[in-house]
């Protein structure tokens, strides 16, 4: 079984995600005064009086909004609400009660779950404002005062919580949890993705470039392996990222990529590959994580014989410096070949974990010596005289040669693709290092 599972739930702008943030000790939830800023719901683990739980971040609740974003969010949140063992209500102490926080208490306590009312904003010690009593008539018990900002009660807070949680289960390991990023350009069809692949809508999804601000990590089981999937905030290039919000969105989803097994890299049939979308790739190579490029929105490409591979070529054209990262042409809105994706991702996975012996590399090493000869500048040539595996995620060889200026860019790009048509390492980027030995130093560590 899974952690417990706490959500943090109120209307806008409350401070709930400033109180996320202070729980968990690092600003995981983008924090701006402007309403609407959390969209999605974000998870984070958390722990208090060595229990340990996931924490869940909400969007605001607007009850009597019909415009498609907080009617989405409005969503996020009551699914959130689904999924808790314990939820958070939280109220703004300096607002007071409003007619927003009773109809939301009236939903929470229609959910039968344990119940925590926090009040917010309460800046001072001592005894709590003439304010915060009125929140006695929500009928959900009594109130714990809190300062978000300050850091004040959020002791008795983790309190409550704690007395309100479940028994204790057994945890999942998430060592065996295969993370995976789904990241691109915006409005290339990620959300839309991740929904297809769960079955359900637990990204929002919308034509609006932009939509997903945060990076949202989802769980999953399918065919037998734990995956967890993050849905990240569309890169824009750096020109148009005017608003601090997209600019913490954008770190979000570098993140995301640093803290995954595999990416995958949404990009739109439609448009094409663009720039952005090649310096997306290039973060995720240069991090060392297994790649594959996902061509999104297949459905709406007028097709003929030949245009699959045409259009295959064309994309590696473009990343043609990760000619090695599988190719797949998908439809997240009628799901077509997204089956595909998880058998792919396991690939890639395994690629980018695979460890190679010293023997059978230097089988190889010798074989594509001999084919081509190593370079030599004015009468001096380079000899390699072993190569071995140093590290894996990514596969990291350590070559040992005379001279490290002698090792030409060119040549060390043969001895990979040779390594390559042995061994596959299809979807991850492989990783030398060049080191410089006198040729007796070389055989006396050979052999050992």
């Amino acid at each position: 079984m899974g952690k417990s599972v706490v959500a943090i739930v109120g209307r806008p702008n409350v401070g709930k995600s400033s109180l996320f943030n202070y729980i968990i000790g690092r600003r995981v939830s983008i924090v701006e005064d402007t309403p609407g800023v959390t969209r999605d719901r974000i998870y984070a683990d958390a722990e208090w009086l060595g229990r340990k739980f996931t924490l869940v971040d909400t969007g605001g609740i607007e009850p009597a909004s019909d415009e498609i974003i907080p009617a989405q969010m409005r969503r996020q949140a009551e699914l959130a609400v689904e999924l808790a063992n314990v939820i958070v209500f939280m109220v703004d102490a300096k607002e007071g009660m409003t007619a927003a926080d009773s109809e939301i208490a009236s939903m929470l306590m229609k959910s039968g779950k344990p119940l925590v009312l926090c009040v917010n904003k309460v800046d001072n010690i001592g005894e709590p404002p003439a304010e915060v009593y009125e929140f006695y008539s929500l009928g959900i018990g009594d109130p714990v005062t809190v300062s978000a900002t300050h850091g004040l009660g959020i002791g008795d807070l983790l309190d409550a919580v704690f007395e309100n949680l479940p028994d204790e289960k057994e945890e999942d390991d998430d060592d065996e949890v295969l993370k995976v990023a789904i990241v691109g350009k915006p409005n290339a069809g990620k959300s839309s993705l991740v929904n297809k692949i769960l079955g359900e809508d637990r990204v929002i999804v919308s034509d609006i470039a932009g939509t997903t601000r945060d990076a949202v990590d989802t769980y999953a089981d399918i065919g037998g392996r734990r995956f967890c999937f993050v849905d990240t905030a569309g890169m824009r290039k750096r020109g148009k990222v005017t608003e601090n919000i997209e600019r913490y969105s954008i770190i979000r989803a570098l993140d995301a990529v640093d803290r995954s097994n595999v990416c995958v890299i949404v990009v739109d049939a439609v448009d094409g590959v663009t720039e952005q979308d090649t310096k997306i790739a290039g973060y995720a190579n240069e991090k060392g994580k297994g790649i594959i490029i996902a061509v999104n929105k297949w459905d709406l490409i007028e097709k003929d014989t030949g245009t699959l591979e045409a259009y295959r070529e064309k994309v590696l054209n473009s990343f043609n410096f990760i000619m090695f990262a599988p190719v797949l042409f998908i439809s997240a809105l009628t799901g077509q070949r997204v089956k595909n994706l998880f058998d792919t991702i396991a690939a890639v996975n395994a690629e980018n974990r695979k460890r190679i012996s010293t023997g059978m590399l230097n089988d190889v090493l010798n074989e594509a010596v001999a084919i081509v000869q190593p370079p030599s500048d004015k009468g001096k040539r380079l000899k390699i005289y072993y190569m071995t595996q140093v590290a894996v995620a990514p596969p990291t060889f350590c070559v040992f040669c005379n001279s490290e200026k002698l090792f030409h860019f060119s040549y060390l790009r043969y001895i990979e693709n040779r390594l390559r048509k042995n061994f596959g390492f299809v979807g991850t980027p492989l990783v030398f290092k060049i080191r410089e030995k006198s040729e007796k130093q070389a055989a006396e560590e050979n052999v050992r």
